[in-house]
Protein backbone atom coordinates (compact mmCIF):
# COMPACT_ATOMS: atom_id res chain seq x y z
CA UNK A 1 0.00 0.00 0.00
CA UNK A 2 1.16 3.19 -1.18
CA UNK A 3 -0.36 6.10 0.62
CA UNK A 4 -0.49 9.08 -1.88
CA UNK A 5 -1.98 11.65 0.26
CA UNK A 6 -0.74 13.54 2.82
CA UNK A 7 -2.40 14.98 5.69
CA UNK A 8 -0.92 18.61 6.98
CA UNK A 9 -1.28 19.52 10.72
CA UNK A 10 -1.14 23.31 11.94
CA UNK A 11 -0.60 24.43 15.63
CA UNK A 12 -0.88 28.09 16.63
CA UNK A 13 -3.07 29.27 13.45
CA UNK A 14 -6.05 26.91 14.94
CA UNK A 15 -6.61 29.36 17.52
CA UNK A 16 -6.02 32.93 15.30
CA UNK A 17 -10.39 33.69 15.18
CA UNK A 18 -11.52 35.03 12.34
CA UNK A 19 -8.26 35.46 10.81
CA UNK A 20 -7.36 31.52 10.67
CA UNK A 21 -8.62 31.53 7.08
CA UNK A 22 -5.76 33.75 6.06
CA UNK A 23 -2.82 32.06 7.82
CA UNK A 24 -4.17 28.58 6.32
CA UNK A 25 -4.55 29.72 3.17
CA UNK A 26 -0.74 31.14 3.35
CA UNK A 27 0.54 28.04 4.33
CA UNK A 28 -1.37 26.52 1.27
CA UNK A 29 0.24 28.61 -0.51
CA UNK A 30 3.55 28.15 0.82
CA UNK A 31 3.05 24.45 0.83
CA UNK A 32 2.56 24.24 -3.07
CA UNK A 33 5.17 26.80 -3.43
CA UNK A 34 7.92 24.24 -1.69
CA UNK A 35 6.06 21.09 -3.78
CA UNK A 36 7.02 23.19 -7.07
CA UNK A 37 10.61 22.87 -6.64
CA UNK A 38 10.61 18.74 -6.69
CA UNK A 39 9.53 16.18 -9.68
CA UNK A 40 5.74 15.22 -9.21
CA UNK A 41 2.27 16.92 -9.44
CA UNK A 42 0.48 18.12 -6.28
CA UNK A 43 -2.59 19.23 -4.96
CA UNK A 44 -3.04 21.05 -1.93
CA UNK A 45 -6.80 21.76 -0.80
CA UNK A 46 -8.44 22.89 2.36
CA UNK A 47 -11.42 21.65 3.45
CA UNK A 48 -13.51 21.29 6.71
CA UNK A 49 -10.14 22.60 8.54
CA UNK A 50 -7.91 20.13 6.96
CA UNK A 51 -5.26 20.87 4.66
CA UNK A 52 -4.24 18.18 2.37
CA UNK A 53 -1.53 17.02 0.00
CA UNK A 54 -2.69 14.43 -2.73
CA UNK A 55 0.34 13.26 -5.17
CA UNK A 56 -0.67 13.28 -8.52
CA UNK A 57 1.97 11.13 -10.20
CA UNK A 58 4.77 9.37 -9.39
CA UNK A 59 6.63 10.45 -6.27
CA UNK A 60 9.55 10.02 -3.82
CA UNK A 61 7.77 9.78 -0.39
CA UNK A 62 10.77 10.75 1.07
CA UNK A 63 11.84 14.53 -0.61
CA UNK A 64 8.00 15.29 -0.31
CA UNK A 65 8.11 14.13 3.33
CA UNK A 66 11.84 16.32 3.56
CA UNK A 67 10.16 19.12 1.40
CA UNK A 68 7.23 19.19 3.43
CA UNK A 69 9.61 19.71 6.62
CA UNK A 70 10.90 23.34 5.31
CA UNK A 71 7.38 24.90 5.62
CA UNK A 72 6.71 27.12 8.68
CA UNK A 73 3.59 26.50 10.18
CA UNK A 74 3.48 22.72 9.86
CA UNK A 75 3.55 20.73 13.28
CA UNK A 76 2.74 17.33 11.46
CA UNK A 77 2.67 15.08 8.47
CA UNK A 78 0.48 12.15 8.10
CA UNK A 79 0.55 9.65 5.65
CA UNK A 80 -2.79 9.03 4.63
CA UNK A 81 -5.24 6.63 3.53
CA UNK A 82 -8.89 8.37 2.91
CA UNK A 83 -11.73 5.96 1.92
CA UNK A 84 -15.28 6.93 1.45
CA UNK A 85 -17.81 5.63 3.61
CA UNK A 86 -19.28 2.25 2.70
CA UNK A 87 -20.24 1.11 6.37
CA UNK A 88 -18.25 0.01 9.18
CA UNK A 89 -17.47 -3.38 8.51
CA UNK A 90 -15.83 -1.92 4.77
CA UNK A 91 -13.90 0.31 7.81
CA UNK A 92 -12.88 -2.08 9.67
CA UNK A 93 -11.51 -4.57 6.67
CA UNK A 94 -9.24 -1.33 5.51
CA UNK A 95 -7.70 -0.51 8.98
CA UNK A 96 -6.90 -3.93 9.49
CA UNK A 97 -5.39 -4.12 5.89
CA UNK A 98 -3.94 -0.82 6.75
CA UNK A 99 -2.07 -1.98 9.72
CA UNK A 100 -1.02 -4.69 7.50
CA UNK A 101 1.04 -3.24 5.32
CA UNK A 102 2.15 -0.75 7.16
CA UNK A 103 3.82 -2.47 10.03
CA UNK A 104 5.58 -5.83 9.30
CA UNK A 105 5.47 -6.27 13.11
CA UNK A 106 2.47 -6.80 14.86
CA UNK A 107 3.71 -6.75 18.08
CA UNK A 108 3.52 -3.41 19.72
CA UNK A 109 0.73 -1.94 21.79
CA UNK A 110 -2.02 0.59 20.00
CA UNK A 111 -4.97 2.66 21.08
CA UNK A 112 -7.64 3.46 18.41
CA UNK A 113 -8.35 6.99 18.11
CA UNK A 114 -11.89 7.79 16.25
CA UNK A 115 -13.09 11.69 16.18
CA UNK A 116 -16.54 11.62 14.52
CA UNK A 117 -17.18 15.04 12.90
CA UNK A 118 -19.94 13.81 11.04
CA UNK A 119 -22.83 13.58 13.58
CA UNK A 120 -24.63 11.28 10.74
CA UNK A 121 -22.45 8.02 11.44
CA UNK A 122 -24.31 5.43 13.31
CA UNK A 123 -21.47 5.04 15.66
CA UNK A 124 -20.58 7.81 18.23
CA UNK A 125 -16.87 7.91 19.03
CA UNK A 126 -16.26 5.43 22.01
CA UNK A 127 -18.48 3.35 19.88
CA UNK A 128 -16.13 3.13 17.07
CA UNK A 129 -12.48 2.85 19.36
CA UNK A 130 -14.30 -0.26 21.19
CA UNK A 131 -15.46 -2.27 18.01
CA UNK A 132 -12.58 -1.37 15.57
CA UNK A 133 -10.34 -2.21 18.44
CA UNK A 134 -11.62 -5.58 18.88
CA UNK A 135 -11.82 -6.23 14.84
CA UNK A 136 -7.88 -5.15 14.99
CA UNK A 137 -7.16 -7.56 18.45
CA UNK A 138 -9.13 -10.62 16.35
CA UNK A 139 -7.11 -10.01 13.52
CA UNK A 140 -3.52 -9.42 14.86
CA UNK A 141 -3.86 -11.73 18.20
CA UNK A 142 -0.31 -10.40 19.52
CA UNK A 143 -1.00 -6.69 19.52
CA UNK A 144 -2.41 -5.29 22.86
CA UNK A 145 -4.48 -2.19 23.91
CA UNK A 146 -3.07 0.47 25.78
CA UNK A 147 -5.09 3.56 26.82
CA UNK A 148 -2.54 5.23 28.64
CA UNK A 149 1.01 5.11 26.62
CA UNK A 150 0.41 3.37 23.70
CA UNK A 151 3.16 3.01 20.58
CA UNK A 152 1.15 3.77 17.89
CA UNK A 153 -2.40 5.50 17.56
CA UNK A 154 -4.48 4.18 15.30
CA UNK A 155 -6.51 7.76 13.88
CA UNK A 156 -9.95 7.25 12.33
CA UNK A 157 -11.13 10.47 11.47
CA UNK A 158 -15.02 10.33 10.59
CA UNK A 159 -15.71 13.19 7.69
CA UNK A 160 -17.60 13.57 4.43
CA UNK A 161 -14.37 10.71 3.95
CA UNK A 162 -12.98 8.77 6.28
CA UNK A 163 -9.17 9.52 7.07
CA UNK A 164 -7.17 6.75 8.45
CA UNK A 165 -3.25 7.48 9.44
CA UNK A 166 -1.02 6.51 12.44
CA UNK A 167 2.45 8.36 12.07
CA UNK A 168 2.88 12.17 12.49
CA UNK A 169 6.13 12.92 11.00
CA UNK A 170 6.68 16.59 13.03
CA UNK A 171 7.28 19.61 10.87
CA UNK A 172 9.21 22.59 11.88
CA UNK A 173 6.15 24.17 13.82
CA UNK A 174 6.05 27.93 13.71
CA UNK A 175 3.64 30.19 11.42
CA UNK A 176 3.43 30.65 7.33
CA UNK A 177 6.19 33.10 6.22
CA UNK A 178 4.68 36.45 4.99
CA UNK A 179 1.90 36.37 7.90
CA UNK A 180 3.95 38.69 9.99
CA UNK A 181 5.49 41.37 7.85
CA UNK A 182 9.01 41.39 6.61
CA UNK A 183 12.59 42.68 8.25
CA UNK A 184 16.32 42.96 6.98
CA UNK A 185 18.97 40.79 8.52
CA UNK A 186 22.70 41.57 8.80
CA UNK A 187 24.08 38.41 7.44
CA UNK A 188 27.87 37.54 7.86
CA UNK A 189 29.58 34.56 7.10
CA UNK A 190 29.50 33.25 10.50
CA UNK A 191 27.23 30.73 12.66
CA UNK A 192 24.58 32.93 14.26
CA UNK A 193 23.36 35.35 11.68
CA UNK A 194 21.66 32.50 9.59
CA UNK A 195 19.80 30.76 12.48
CA UNK A 196 18.81 34.08 13.33
CA UNK A 197 17.08 34.39 9.84
CA UNK A 198 16.04 30.59 10.35
CA UNK A 199 14.23 31.57 13.61
CA UNK A 200 12.31 34.88 12.62
CA UNK A 201 11.52 33.65 9.26
CA UNK A 202 9.59 30.70 11.31
CA UNK A 203 7.90 33.32 13.05
CA UNK A 204 6.16 34.20 9.94
CA UNK A 205 9.01 36.74 9.05
CA UNK A 206 9.72 37.09 5.41
CA UNK A 207 13.61 38.24 5.29
CA UNK A 208 15.46 40.23 2.90
CA UNK A 209 19.01 40.35 3.85
CA UNK A 210 22.59 42.58 3.94
CA UNK A 211 26.11 41.16 3.81
CA UNK A 212 28.93 43.65 4.24
CA UNK A 213 31.97 42.64 1.98
CA UNK A 214 35.46 44.27 2.49
CA UNK A 215 37.65 43.33 -0.35
CA UNK A 216 40.87 42.90 -0.88
CA UNK A 217 40.90 41.76 3.05
CA UNK A 218 37.85 39.88 2.60
CA UNK A 219 38.07 36.99 -0.82
CA UNK A 220 35.25 36.33 -3.15
CA UNK A 221 35.07 33.26 -1.45
CA UNK A 222 34.25 34.88 1.65
CA UNK A 223 31.49 36.41 -0.40
CA UNK A 224 30.24 33.28 -1.79
CA UNK A 225 30.18 31.73 1.37
CA UNK A 226 27.39 34.25 2.20
CA UNK A 227 25.10 33.78 -0.76
CA UNK A 228 25.53 29.96 0.38
CA UNK A 229 24.33 30.65 3.68
CA UNK A 230 21.71 32.96 2.29
CA UNK A 231 20.60 29.76 -0.35
CA UNK A 232 20.89 27.45 2.70
CA UNK A 233 18.46 29.88 5.11
CA UNK A 234 15.99 30.33 1.82
CA UNK A 235 14.89 26.69 1.63
CA UNK A 236 12.75 27.64 4.86
CA UNK A 237 12.59 31.37 4.35
CA UNK A 238 11.54 31.47 0.77
CA UNK A 239 14.02 34.23 -1.74
CA UNK A 240 15.79 36.36 0.12
CA UNK A 241 16.93 39.78 -1.56
CA UNK A 242 20.60 39.74 -0.54
CA UNK A 243 21.96 43.21 -0.64
CA UNK A 244 26.10 42.90 -0.81
CA UNK A 245 27.89 46.35 0.32
CA UNK A 246 31.19 47.39 -0.37
CA UNK A 247 32.46 48.51 3.11
CA UNK A 248 36.19 48.45 2.71
CA UNK A 249 36.58 52.29 2.44
CA UNK A 250 34.16 53.24 5.42
CA UNK A 251 35.94 50.53 7.59
CA UNK A 252 39.22 51.89 6.89
CA UNK A 253 38.45 55.43 7.49
CA UNK A 254 36.63 54.20 10.88
CA UNK A 255 40.16 52.20 11.11
CA UNK A 256 42.11 55.61 11.07
CA UNK A 257 40.29 57.94 12.81
CA UNK A 258 38.86 56.40 15.73
CA UNK A 259 40.49 54.78 19.02
CA UNK A 260 40.85 51.17 18.17
CA UNK A 261 38.96 49.75 21.26
CA UNK A 262 36.40 51.49 19.66
CA UNK A 263 36.33 49.94 16.08
CA UNK A 264 33.90 46.97 16.65
CA UNK A 265 31.18 49.40 17.95
CA UNK A 266 31.36 52.16 15.81
CA UNK A 267 31.69 50.04 12.83
CA UNK A 268 28.42 48.18 13.65
CA UNK A 269 26.72 51.21 14.05
CA UNK A 270 27.36 52.32 10.83
CA UNK A 271 26.16 49.09 9.38
CA UNK A 272 23.11 49.27 11.22
CA UNK A 273 22.43 52.80 9.56
CA UNK A 274 23.02 51.25 6.31
CA UNK A 275 20.95 47.84 6.77
CA UNK A 276 18.13 50.44 7.87
CA UNK A 277 18.68 51.98 4.60
CA UNK A 278 17.70 49.34 2.77
CA UNK A 279 15.13 48.05 5.10
CA UNK A 280 13.05 51.37 4.91
CA UNK A 281 13.82 50.88 0.95
CA UNK A 282 12.28 47.64 0.96
CA UNK A 283 9.69 48.39 3.63
CA UNK A 284 10.70 46.18 5.97
CA UNK A 285 9.22 46.80 9.81
CA UNK A 286 12.31 45.88 11.86
CA UNK A 287 16.24 44.97 11.76
CA UNK A 288 17.23 41.37 12.38
CA UNK A 289 20.84 40.44 14.15
CA UNK A 290 21.93 36.98 15.60
CA UNK A 291 23.87 38.47 18.66
CA UNK A 292 23.72 37.19 21.83
CA UNK A 293 24.00 38.54 25.36
CA UNK A 294 27.91 38.32 26.27
CA UNK A 295 28.98 36.36 23.23
CA UNK A 296 31.36 38.77 21.99
CA UNK A 297 32.73 42.44 23.37
CA UNK A 298 29.98 43.95 20.98
CA UNK A 299 27.29 41.63 22.57
CA UNK A 300 26.88 43.05 26.06
CA UNK A 301 23.82 44.92 26.90
CA UNK A 302 26.13 48.05 27.22
CA UNK A 303 27.33 47.30 23.46
CA UNK A 304 24.09 46.45 21.96
CA UNK A 305 22.24 49.98 23.62
CA UNK A 306 24.66 51.65 22.17
CA UNK A 307 24.38 50.49 18.74
CA UNK A 308 20.39 50.40 18.37
CA UNK A 309 21.08 54.06 19.32
CA UNK A 310 21.54 54.75 16.04
CA UNK A 311 18.34 52.81 14.73
CA UNK A 312 14.79 54.49 14.25
CA UNK A 313 12.96 50.94 13.96
CA UNK A 314 12.93 48.39 16.00
CA UNK A 315 16.21 45.55 16.35
CA UNK A 316 15.07 41.97 16.90
CA UNK A 317 17.71 39.54 18.10
CA UNK A 318 16.31 35.75 18.14
CA UNK A 319 19.05 34.13 19.54
CA UNK A 320 19.56 36.72 22.81
CA UNK A 321 18.87 34.49 25.36
CA UNK A 322 21.04 31.36 23.68
CA UNK A 323 23.90 29.54 24.62
CA UNK A 324 26.38 28.83 21.97
CA UNK A 325 25.63 25.38 21.78
CA UNK A 326 22.23 26.29 21.41
CA UNK A 327 22.49 28.03 18.47
CA UNK A 328 25.33 25.37 17.13
CA UNK A 329 22.65 22.59 17.28
CA UNK A 330 20.37 24.70 15.29
CA UNK A 331 22.84 25.41 12.78
CA UNK A 332 23.31 21.71 11.89
CA UNK A 333 19.73 20.58 12.28
CA UNK A 334 19.10 23.42 9.18
CA UNK A 335 22.59 22.67 7.24
CA UNK A 336 23.95 25.94 7.61
CA UNK A 337 26.97 24.67 10.27
CA UNK A 338 29.41 23.14 7.72
CA UNK A 339 28.88 26.34 5.24
CA UNK A 340 29.57 28.56 8.23
CA UNK A 341 32.76 27.05 10.12
CA UNK A 342 34.59 27.45 6.36
CA UNK A 343 37.70 29.40 6.54
CA UNK A 344 37.09 32.63 4.66
CA UNK A 345 36.77 35.41 6.58
CA UNK A 346 34.27 38.60 6.45
CA UNK A 347 35.19 42.16 7.13
CA UNK A 348 33.62 41.59 11.04
CA UNK A 349 36.46 39.36 11.69
CA UNK A 350 39.33 40.99 9.79
CA UNK A 351 38.87 44.75 11.47
CA UNK A 352 38.95 43.78 15.04
CA UNK A 353 40.16 45.23 18.10
CA UNK A 354 42.92 43.66 20.51
CA UNK A 355 41.38 44.73 23.68
CA UNK A 356 37.54 46.07 22.36
CA UNK A 357 35.64 48.00 24.98
CA UNK A 358 33.04 46.10 26.76
CA UNK A 359 31.14 48.53 28.20
CA UNK A 360 31.02 51.26 25.53
CA UNK A 361 30.03 55.28 26.65
CA UNK A 362 27.67 56.80 24.15
CA UNK A 363 29.25 60.10 24.66
CA UNK A 364 32.29 59.15 23.95
CA UNK A 365 31.46 56.85 20.85
CA UNK A 366 29.59 59.83 19.40
CA UNK A 367 32.99 62.17 20.39
CA UNK A 368 34.98 59.75 18.18
CA UNK A 369 32.53 59.14 15.07
CA UNK A 370 32.37 63.00 15.00
CA UNK A 371 35.96 63.60 13.82
CA UNK A 372 34.94 61.30 10.51
CA UNK A 373 31.46 61.99 10.35
CA UNK A 374 31.54 64.41 7.39
CA UNK A 375 34.27 62.01 5.48
CA UNK A 376 31.66 59.07 6.54
CA UNK A 377 28.89 60.77 4.90
CA UNK A 378 30.03 60.35 1.41
CA UNK A 379 31.76 57.18 2.27
CA UNK A 380 28.42 55.79 2.96
CA UNK A 381 26.61 57.26 0.43
CA UNK A 382 28.76 55.72 -2.06
CA UNK A 383 28.54 52.16 0.15
CA UNK A 384 25.20 52.48 -0.82
CA UNK A 385 24.72 53.37 -4.03
CA UNK A 386 27.26 51.34 -5.50
CA UNK A 387 25.97 47.76 -3.57
CA UNK A 388 25.83 44.81 -5.41
CA UNK A 389 21.63 43.03 -4.89
CA UNK A 390 21.23 39.81 -6.00
CA UNK A 391 18.37 37.02 -5.42
CA UNK A 392 18.81 33.92 -3.80
CA UNK A 393 16.65 30.91 -3.53
CA UNK A 394 16.69 27.50 -2.80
Amino acid sequence: MKLDKFLIKYAEIGVKGKNRYLFEDKLVYNIKTALSKIDGEYKVRKTEGRIYVECLSSFDNDEVVETLKTVFGIVGICPLLQITDEGFDDLSAKVVNFIDETYDKKDFTFKVMARRSRKNYPLNSMEINEELGGRILDAFPDLKVDVHKPEVYINVEIRERINIYSKVIPGPGGMPVGTAGSAMLLLSGGIDSPVAGYMVAKRGVKIDAVYFHAPPYTSERAKQKVVDLARIVSRYSGPIRLHIVNFTDCQLKIYEGCPHDQLTIIMRRYMMKIAEHFAKEKGNLGLVTGESIGQVASQTMQSMAVTNEVCTMPVYRPLVAMDKQDIIDISEKIGTYETSVLPYEDCCTIFVAKHPVTKPNLVSIKKSESHIEEAMEELVKVAIETTEVIDVEF
